[in-house]
């Protein structure tokens, strides 16, 4: 297909869960078909430059096995045997079902689940009007955001920072925690740029040796849940031989005598053993910043999804406010720009609508929900039916055992509205086709950008697939709701108003653009003016009962076990005698969380399952390259191929990817291992933070 010469280029945005949200060049070669897709040289950050999956999307839109009708289940649950049904059909059963266990259970027992599988704000939270139009269970989100945003918010107040373009500008570039080069490219875009136009250096800090750090100036290898010791050491240092800026420290922060003796305690040589690194190595790392206060930190998820991870993400935020860097462009740290949009999405998501004060459920804990946890239910029933749009937890979610399980009830209704017959859906009574982002209208927001993107309808859906926002709407008037004004809306109608009541002005000529800016001014991204707190000081010593108050946050500890200041935690899953290696769960190149796993191009790059092992580990459990290794814990046991892999430190093991479970010798997923325990303080999940044992299988 791509041989055809286009009938013309289309303007777009990727729609997937990461933070970039590139603009794309789609040629379309008629009305039901693409060809290539592009980066779009004229937006300002993406800059012509796409991750490879997303550059091959011809394969996964038009992929032989995407849905394209409903099914309803004839066979047992996980089982995946299913027959075509009618979508009135389909529908009609749902709302019947819906309205019985209203009747006999309440609302609350019916719980509508969602998260991150379209980044559009119209496709993906339009599942909250029926939440609220009914008065559904809650979902209180957890998955991604839940350790590393309270971190942040800790230090400035607000989720917002300097524009990502200024990267270029810096002489002094820190990836902390996220491999760029496969997870957010247009990062490495503007990095590069940095050190061809201005010789700025490109620091890396991870946990294995990463395509990230293979391009850096310096890489800094650290133990996994050890930043936070790495963050106090390099502030160590930067006081130590009087390379902090203390002027700025009295004018725009907390800094306090007491702080300073906190720091001064927190040595090289203790950082060191902790980490894993050489005091060389944290000493070089924090002089280059120091003398370099024109230092961008760009700083990921990955680092924080530990049992630790807010305390490590505010330690690392510590760092360049302690050199004063905000003062300047190209200098500060950021890592999301979703605290600043301020759009009324009161039409897509009717608070207007809501009934009662229904429990509010966490995503994470899917698995102790389904399965009847008191702690999990908040003192309500059991859920009776799911509704879920845009996730696959019987794959992503933690606990997998536990969720499995409560998959397989018979007694649970599920509705699965997906692009392809995944894991969960596999679980489903009633499966609905969806469409995806080229077949339906939307709007998306960069968590990594300051940038609001339009992406049309370009091309016809597949058979008989539907958008969120048109099963949602259906539903709705099938179960009863007569006053919610989204109804009578198109999907484009609905952006259209979505951004004249939030001041961004008309669609039609945004749409010829592309996007509208709307993130904060450059002083305000910089906090020149001070910081989000009502003294306007960044805090060094942080008030989570104030980050819990800004963002509704639910406490999963006494705060009083919240350490005073920016610090490490030693709050890791404890490895020992029995699990003597610590497991870490990262991104793989060609997928996105489960997505693209279905792709011809993705499997071909990620043919099996692998475990990343060190070479020195691997042969005092003889094992060797290629061989089947069986890892394990409390929570189960996983199949994957062995990698020996010198990228790391002895003891640490590295899985990367989220295969489809049915890809592991034995049918179970890496989330296996992977524990449900709500992270401190808000909780969260420690996806890269399970102790666990390798045998050779």
């Amino acid at each position: 297909m791509n041989a055809l010469a286009p009938q013309r280029v289309a303007r777009s945005v990727c729609p997937h869960d990461c933070p970039s949200a590139c603009a794309l060049d789609v040629d379309v070669l008629d009305a039901r078909t693409i060809g290539r897709v592009r980066g779009a040289k004229d937006d300002p950050y993406t800059a012509g430059v796409i991750c490879e999956k997303v550059a091959r999307y011809a394969e996964r839109i038009h992929h032989p096995h995407r849905l394209t009708q409903p099914l309803r289940c004839i066979g047992k649950k996980g089982e995946g045997r299913f027959e075509p049904i009618s979508w009135d059909a389909a529908l009609d059963e749902i709302a019947r079902r819906f309205l019985e266990i209203e009747a006999t259970d309440g609302p609350e027992a019916i719980w509508p689940y969602f998260y991150a599988g379209t980044m559009g704000h119209v496709q993906r939270d339009g599942i909250e009007r029926l939440r609220n139009a009914r008065g559904y269970a809650l979902q209180y989100d957890t998955i991604c955001t839940g350790t590393a945003w309270p971190g942040y918010i800790a230090g400035t107040g607000l989720l917002t920072g300097p524009n990502p373009e200024e990267i270029a500008d810096a002489d002094v570039v820190v990836i902390w925690g996220t491999n760029a080069v496969v997870t957010q490219v247009n990062v490495m875009t503007h990095a590069i740029r940095a050190r061809k136009e201005r010789g700025a250096k490109i620091v890396a800090i991870d946990i294995y040796r990463t395509s990230t750090m293979e391009q850096a100036d310096m890489a800094l290898l650290v133990r996994p849940g050890t930043d936070g010791a790495l963050a106090l050491a390099v502030m160590h240092v930067l006081l130590r031989d009087g390379l902090a800026d203390r002027a700025y420290l009295a004018k725009q922060t907390d800094f306090s005598p007491a702080f300073e003796a906190h720091v001064m305690g927190r040595t090289p040589e203790w950082a060191a053993e902790t980490t894993g690194l050489t005091v060389a190595e944290i000493e070089a790392f924090a002089h280059l910043v120091g003398r370099n206060p024109k230092s961008f930190f760009r700083l990921g998820y990955g680092f924080t999804r530990q049992r630790n991870g807010a305390t490590a993400m505010h330690a690392a935020l510590s760092v360049p406010t302690l050199i004063g860097a905000w003062q300047h462009k190209g200098g500060g740290a950021f890592h999301s720009n979703s605290g600043a949009w301020k759009l009324d999405k009161s039409l897509i998501t009717g608070p207007q609508l809501k009934q009662g004060n229904a429990r509010e459920l966490d995503m994470s804990e899917i698995g102790k929900v389904l399965t009847g946890d008191v702690a999990a239910l908040r003192g309500g029933g059991p859920v009776k039916a799911l509704f879920i749009q845009n996730t696959n937890p019987v794959n992503v979610a933690p606990d997998q055992e536990l969720t499995r399980a409560g998959f397989a009830r018979e007694d649970l209704f599920c509705v699965v509205h997906e692009q392809f017959l995944t894991d969960t859906a596999r679980y489903a009574d009633i499966v609905l086709p969806a469409t995806m982002f080229l077949e339906h209208n939307d709007y998306y927001t960069r968590g990594g950008h300051n940038r609001i993107l339009f992406g049309p309808k370009i091309v016809e859906a597949p058979g008989e697939a539907r958008s969120n926002f048109a099963v949602v709407n259906e539903l709705l008037q099938r179960l009863g709701t007569v006053d919610d004004p989204a109804l009578g809306l198109t999907d484009r109608e609905m952006v259209e108003e979505t951004w004249r009541r939030s001041g961004l002005g008309e669609l039609d000529a945004i749409e010829a653009k592309g996007f509208v800016t709307r993130g904060p001014a450059e002083d305000d991204a910089h906090f020149r003016k001070g910081f989000a707190w009502p003294d306007g000081k960044f805090r060094f010593a942080p008030d989570w009962d104030g980050v819990a108050r800004k963002k509704g946050y639910n406490w999963v500890c006494d705060p009083a076990e919240m350490p005073r200041f920016a610090d490490h935690w030693d709050v890791t899953e404890r490895v020992d005698a029995t699990t003597p290696f610590r497991l870490a769960t990262s991104p793989a190149r060609a997928f996105l969380n489960s997505s693209f796993a279905e792709t011809a191009g993705s499997r071909k790059r990620h043919p099996a399952p692998n475990l990343l092992i060190h070479p020195d580990d691997a042969a005092a459990l003889g094992v060797v390259e290629g061989a089947e290794v069986t890892v394990g814990n409390h929570r189960g046991e996983v199949r994957l191929k062995a990698q020996v892999f010198d990228g790391m430190h002895r003891g640490v093991v590295i899985a990367e990817g989220i295969h489809p479970n049915a890809a592991h010798s034995g049918g179970k997923g890496i989330n296996t291992l992977i524990g449900s325990d709500p992270v401190r303080p808000f909780g969260g999940v420690g996806f890269h933070d399970a102790a666990v044992w390798v045998t050779a299988s």
